[in-house]
């Protein structure tokens, strides 16, 4: 009986702990900036931003957003994750939730917007400033869509945020005009619950006023990854790289010009690396290209130059996330390259740098003692007999030699006499002497 007794109070004393511990666990709530560009290193930060959530057991996370847009690609990413999340979340717009950003927030949650920012304008814009074909515009609009149904909210302003087509006049957006929510508006519609000033305001309105407050932040490593990563950055770290080399072949010992295109080289595989986009394979190929293409300059035949620059090419491709992006930097930077050694091969030519060491730039002068041939200048104002015919080249014997000559023009019959009137290196020029 007292075995019994002792193991219900064991319960109930067990259920009392829990509830207790329950009623005191702090609340954590994390908070994840979704700043500037919508790229892939921003993807690569949500990422490893969400898994220390889940890491340090927060109940809730919100995502500060202050975008002008970006990547297509890389909000679809980011979108996904925050469609997988198993944590409650907040979109907290502060300033901007444009383009791509507009549909990062669409995929929270609920919505929440200081006065003053601003939501949608999504239309997809390809890097030359032009809208994207009917193919990409078409999938974005219907990603956009599918982001508001899946929160419960009419689709139809998430469409005409894509699409220009759609005529919202009271909402500002006539046709012909992407659709731009203000904080009211997008309260009007439901695609934001409320206008909060600031976050305190906001964890108040979540009910986590007195809740542990933890921030994600940006490391230095994922700031590089943003950075280089760019569209814009991306040519200009490869055309650095290209007109760094190219000079350095022309600069004597190893200086600034070829560390800085090795740092710029690095630079875009360290960031694309730190990203998740270029893997140990994409480093050993280019590490692979580089070795071949010395040995280039080691072993005749140039089998090894081209699988080397082959490698150095794919390698590049193969930590782009953008085949044509990546094509379009490489053109860029190919052309810079070619201009540069046009120039310095003019300017400098073959005997400065690295290119004095593999071009031969001796040469065999007559003031360095080389000659093709003797010439007989002694030979001036000889007398000798033709033994040949001369029409006008002949043979002609002097003494005892025999001496291929030319007449000075004329036809020299054979056994007439003859004078060599000039020389010109092996060329013995003769003249008729009349008897």
């Amino acid at each position: 009986m007292s075995i019994i007794l002792f193991c219900l109070l064991s319960v109930y004393w067990s259920d009392d702990v829990q509830a207790n511990d329950e009623e005191n666990k702090e609340e954590l709530v994390f908070i994840i900036p979704v700043e500037d560009e919508v790229e892939r290193g921003l993807e690569a930060f949500i990422t490893r931003s969400i898994n220390e959530a889940y890491e340090i057991g927060a109940d809730h996370i919100i995502f500060e957003i202050d975008t002008p847009g970006g990547r297509v690609d890389a909000a679809g990413q980011i979108g996904k994750q925050l469609q997988e999340l198993e944590i409650p979340s907040t979109a907290f717009i502060v300033n901007e939730a444009l383009s791509a950003g507009s549909y990062i927030a669409l995929n929270t949650d609920e919505i929440y917007m200081k006065p003053n920012a601003t939501m949608g304008a999504s239309g997809v814009i390809t890097s030359d400033g032009k809208a994207a074909d009917k193919k990409a515009q078409s999938a974005w609009v219907a990603a956009m869509k599918s982001a508001a149904e899946s929160q419960g909210i009419d689709p139809l302003y998430a469409e005409a945020m894509a699409d220009p087509n759609i005529d919202l006049p009271k909402l500002g957006a006539p046709k012909g005009e992407y659709l731009t929510l203000t904080p009211n508006n997008a309260v009007k519609v439901d695609y934001s619950k409320e206008v909060i000033n600031s976050r305190d305001a906001l964890l108040d309105k979540l009910n986590f006023s007195n809740a542990t407050i933890k921030e994600a932040n940006v490391s230095v490593a994922e700031s590089i990854a943003r950075f280089v990563t760019s569209p814009v950055v991306i040519p200009i770290l490869l055309s650095v790289a290209s007109l760094g080399l190219i000079a350095e072949i022309y600069t004597p010992g190893f200086g600034v010009a070829g560390s800085m295109g090795l740092i710029a080289l690095g630079l875009f595989f360290y960031g694309h690396f730190i990203a998740g986009l270029a893997g140990m394979e994409t480093i050993i190929l280019l590490i692979a290209g580089i070795i071949l293409v010395v040995l280039e300059f080691f072993v005749s035949g140039g089998i090894l130059g081209a699988t080397g620059v082959a490698s150095i090419i794919a390698s590049l491709f193969m930590a782009g996330y953008d085949v044509v992006q990546m094509a379009f930097s490489l053109s860029i930077a190919s052309i810079i390259a070619i201009f540069a050694a046009i120039i310095l091969f003019k300017w400098v030519g073959m005997e400065r740098g690295f290119m004095k060491k593999i071009v031969l730039n001796d040469r065999t002068t007559t003031e360095l003692g080389y000659v093709s041939s003797d010439e007989r200048t002694e030979l001036i104002g000889a007398y000798g007999t033709a033994v040949t015919g001369m029409r006008p080249a002949g043979t002609m014997l002097y003494g005892d030699e025999r001496i291929d000559v030319v007449s000075e023009g004329a036809f020299i019959d054979k056994d007439s006499h003859v004078k060599v009137i000039n020389v010109e290196g092996n060329r013995v020029v003769v003249r008729k002497v009349n008897e």
